[in-house]
């Protein structure tokens, strides 16, 4: 038994044979790699899923480092993809990762999205963006699940998963679910968002680690888990 294999023992515990063998040749496309998305693209390479595609345009700075995986006083000007690739190809070196260190948005989305995609995590800020994402997922039948608010938040026990017409409470849900409406789309997009009224008003975003790394993790734990479920289901 290699290294990799062994790593992923316990994982198997849980999974089955089957059910880590599906993850093994899934693959899953993590865009936007801040306090929420480099959570969970981590988290999806510790799980065992084979093939990562990552996307983020930016560069770490100082601000990052109370919540960003790639974010280090030795890394601060480097790129978030290049950061995050070294670290997860470290933790399991058969991983297929391709990164795109871009901003995601309507000219390359055909780019981002063309190689083939079992499941999509949506973790960017820009909402223009982020409705063409959803938007084109949705249209292709291809499984996403998007990170909402979690700036300005405390309570990390306040995050749920439910489809975007359930949301209450969080402003970027709220403004999510009118700009799908717009385009005729009421329901059908899962999102991690909080119950947890905003602490601050306004342009300030404040933040903890322990919130945005909950919603990251609560995003792969969907991805995952609904990976492995179509694997059972399938036989």
């Amino acid at each position: 038994m290699n290294s990799v294999d062994s790593f992923f023992q316990r994982t198997q515990l849980l999974t089955g044979e089957a059910g880590l063998e599906k993850l093994k040749v899934s693959r899953v496309t993590v865009v936007g790699l801040g306090g929420v998305g480099s959570h969970a693209a981590e988290a999806l390479c510790r799980c065992g899923v084979g093939h990562i595609s990552i996307v983020d345009p930016d560069r770490v700075e100082e601000s990052n480092i109370n919540r960003q995986l790639p974010a280090l006083s030795s890394t601060i000007g480097q790129y978030k993809t290049e950061v995050m690739a070294s670290r997860m190809l470290q933790i399991n070196p058969d991983l297929d990762l391709d990164c795109f260190t871009c901003a995601y948005n309507e000219e390359n989305s055909s780019t981002i999205l063309g190689a083939g995609c079992d499941y999509l995590i949506d973790a960017i800020d820009s909402l223009p963006d982020k409705i063409h994402l959803i938007e084109t997922c949705l249209s292709r039948d291809i499984p996403i699940i998007s990170s909402m608010g979690t700036a300005n938040r405390l309570n990390p026990l306040m995050l749920t998963i439910a489809d975007i017409k359930d949301t209450k409470i969080c402003p970027v849900a709220r403004r999510i679910r009118r700009e799908l409406r717009k385009k005729g789309i009421y329901s059908g997009l899962k999102v991690v968002y909080s119950r947890e009224l905003p602490l601050l008003k306004g342009r300030e975003l404040g933040s903890m680690i322990y919130v945005t790394a909950t919603a990251g993790l609560l995003l792969a734990a969907h991805t995952v888990n609904s990976l492995i479920k179509s694997q059972a289901i399938s036989e």
